[in-house]
């Protein structure tokens, strides 16, 4: 008797275990990646090509994201390639929305710095909206050129 009670409750606890499992959050690969490539040219010495490309992670169920960069760096001179360098990572962002519902998530890039830039590396746009409510929020995000980004969103308003 005693063995068929552990048996039950420990059948208890693992469909509660996959039921949390099977409930876990969503995420969602944004629908807008970008790769930007910049080449450095001197004839007769050495040439690198770096590219750079962003995408973002979203939870559908908390609003939050993560901003993930691969970038890629190739070197080579007439001849041959010197050497290929790549690493990437994500870094996790704030909540977009404060309540937990069910989300859909959209974002952008700015183009890479060139001459017109005044604030360096530029920065990105987010577009999040609840799936069961009108609600949308915008956010933007930009370098100040200062070592701190700024972030800001507003709520849509629906006329």
């Amino acid at each position: 008797m005693l063995e068929t009670t552990k048996s039950v409750l420990l059948s208890g606890l693992l469909a509660l275990a996959l039921t949390s499992a099977a409930k876990a959050d969503d995420f969602k690969l944004s629908n807008n990646q970008r790769i930007s490539c910049s080449r450095g040219l001197a004839p007769g010495k050495l040439n690198t090509a770096t590219c750079k490309s962003y995408a973002y992670l979203f939870n559908v169920k908390t609003s939050e994201y993560f901003r993930c960069q691969v970038s890629l760096a190739l070197t080579r001179d007439n001849k041959e390639i010197i050497n290929v360098q790549a690493d990437g990572s994500c870094v996790k962002k704030p909540r977009i929305f404060e309540t937990d519902s069910n989300y859909s998530f959209d974002a952008t890039e700015t183009e890479p710095p060139n001459t017109n830039s005044f604030f360096g590396p530029g920065g990105y746009s987010v577009w999040a909206s609840d799936d069961v409510a009108k609600k949308v929020r915008g956010c933007i995000t930009i370098a100040s050129g200062l070592g701190s980004d700024m972030s800001k969103c507003v709520d849509m308003n629906f006329e």
